[in-house]
């Protein structure tokens, strides 16, 4: 795709002598999506409206009609919904650099996390019902304000409406990366209708006991096994993480692990997977900012932040792990 290695060391991103990302030359990088086409990107998108004729877009696979007025677990309706945008900089800072990354929150979640901290998107909706071309006019508007990169928060339920979109833009010389900012509760066969589109997967990875994840995730159980199905095909498209030369992020991987109360996240077991599946170069942001939110005062084990000591010893299972490419809070 025109990328070009350089042999000159990056700018440092992360700290206490992990490695840093692989440096490409910006004058040879493009978009994916650019390289993929305008033709290509229309037919995906009306691949994945079709879906929503019995909605398969998550796991959840609620298969309620969305394009006769249904809606399933997410509660989202055909059109997309924004419940804000702007140049944001508290994202991982190869994202962020200077001028930010451009983020577009979508409202509602296919997740709905009781601990959640936008839950007033997530769950109940808060935003404005916005049609592709407005969805366009965004995107290229957070590009003129000098936005590294379209950063798409809780894309799930809204890949065709995304994808729309992206279309429109790409024809108005939208030319900075697209972000595909999720949960980690993805469905394969969408990803893989992303391939090509998608140049940065932002994932989360929440949960490796299925009954953690059942208790606090409306009962998704799967989620550890669909989790590392779908980070594995986002791996597969996009490969660790490249920055540019005044480091930027361009293309890759990055994923993000919360560290819960009592290591209910199981991040002993989530560095070990990463190195082992993935490799130890991979980027991963081990955060250290989780707060009871919502409906966590429900549950006395989450109802309280982590200590110190809890993120310290995250930190030394990703190095016992051999992790060499960390981000840190």
């Amino acid at each position: 795709m025109g990328l070009a290695m350089e042999d000159s060391t990056t700018r440092e991103f992360v700290l206490d002598g992990f490695a840093p990302p692989l440096t490409v030359r910006r004058k040879d990088w493009e978009p994916a999506y650019r390289w993929l086409g305008e033709k290509e990107i229309a037919q995906r998108a009306a691949a994945l409206q079709a879906v929503c004729q019995a909605c398969r877009l998550c796991p959840r696979q609620c298969g309620v009609d969305r394009t006769a007025g249904g809606k399933g677990v997410c509660g989202a309706g055909l059109a997309a919904r924004v419940a804000s945008w702007h140049p944001h900089f508290g994202e991982e800072r190869p994202l962020v650099g200077s001028g930010g990354s451009g983020t577009i929150f979508f409202s509602r979640c296919n997740l709905l996390c009781v601990y959640c901290q936008n839950w007033e998107i997530s769950h109940l909706g808060m935003g404005q019902d916005v049609t592709d071309d407005e969805l366009a006019a965004v995107m290229l508007g957070l590009q003129l304000r000098g936005c590294h990169n379209i950063n798409c928060v809780t894309p799930s339920h809204v890949v065709p409406n995304i994808l729309g979109a992206l279309r429109i833009a790409m024809l108005r010389e939208l030319r900075i990366p697209l972000v595909y900012n999720c949960s980690g509760y993805e469905s394969v066969d969408v990803l893989r209708l992303l391939d090509g589109i998608v140049d940065i997967y932002l994932a989360d990875c929440k949960y490796t006991d299925p009954a953690v994840a059942a208790k606090y995730s409306r009962g998704a159980a799967d989620y550890p096994e669909i989790c590392a199905a779908a980070i594995t095909e986002m791996h597969r498209q996009v490969g660790h993480l490249q920055v540019d030369e005044q480091g930027i992020a361009v293309r890759g991987l990055i994923i993000r692990h919360l560290v819960l109360p009592d290591n209910l996240a199981g991040t002993d077991q989530f560095v070990q997977w990463v190195a082992r599946s993935l490799g130890r170069d991979t980027y991963v942001n081990i955060m250290a900012q989780y707060r009871p939110a919502h409906q966590a005062r429900r549950y006395p084990e989450i109802n309280r932040s982590i200590t110190s000591a809890a993120y310290a010893r995250a930190i030394g299972w990703a190095r016992a792990a051999g992790l060499t490419n960390l981000d840190r809070d």
